[in-house]
């Protein structure tokens, strides 16, 4: 069971970690007691980002609008995730500052890194629900698979849909698409 003054704490350290400054082209994220800086993605990356957000835009809400690289933070649970890909609300643009909050998100979107697979295959995995984002869309290029996680409740995702690039992955409201992986392309060995 969590401190009395851990909320006070993770607010601290996501203050801290917002005041970083990155080299360009890396990212920071929290989890936990961990600050996490990434590397820039690949072209591999982008152009798999690039099939899976034109089918979003596609299918998106007039009231979400995309966002790429931006910080969704749950200061409660001590997490700020910054995703390769989420819809937030356009009306979000009001509250202004560099982050969002979590709970805001519609869908978290990650295209894994083969330079550090786990922090979204494990990491995020444990991270989205407790930050109560409703979806999570896992794009694995180093082994071809695609998972969607929803029906986040008590800190857990409790439907996980698998399949392989070439499969069409349903994606529930507020999108309702089937969205088509035929496009996705893997790492190269």
């Amino acid at each position: 069971m969590a401190e009395p003054h851990m909320p006070e704490r993770h607010a601290q350290l996501l203050a801290y970690a917002q005041g970083l400054t990155p080299p360009s082209g890396w990212k920071v994220e929290i989890s936990g007691d961990e600050i996490i800086m990434m590397a820039g993605p690949s072209v591999i990356h982008q152009r798999n980002l690039l099939v899976v957000r034109e089918q979003f835009d596609a299918a998106r809400p007039a009231d979400l609008m995309p966002s790429e690289n931006t910080d969704l933070a749950s200061p409660n649970v001590g997490k700020l995730r910054n995703p390769d890909l989420t819809y937030i609300p356009t009306a979000v643009v009001e509250l202004g500052g560099n982050d969002v909050p979590a709970e805001l998100a519609a869908i978290a979107v990650e295209i894994v890194s083969p330079s550090n697979p786990e922090n979204d295959l494990v990491g995020k995995v444990r991270d989205y629900p407790l930050m109560d984002i409703p979806m999570y869309l896992l794009v694995d290029p180093r082994e071809g698979v695609v998972t969607l996680y929803s029906e986040p409740a008590a800190g857990v995702y409790h439907r996980q849909w698998n399949g392989t690039f070439g499969d069409t992955v349903p994606i529930p409201e507020p999108f309702g698409f089937g969205l088509a992986t035929t496009g996705l392309i893997r790492y190269p060995a």
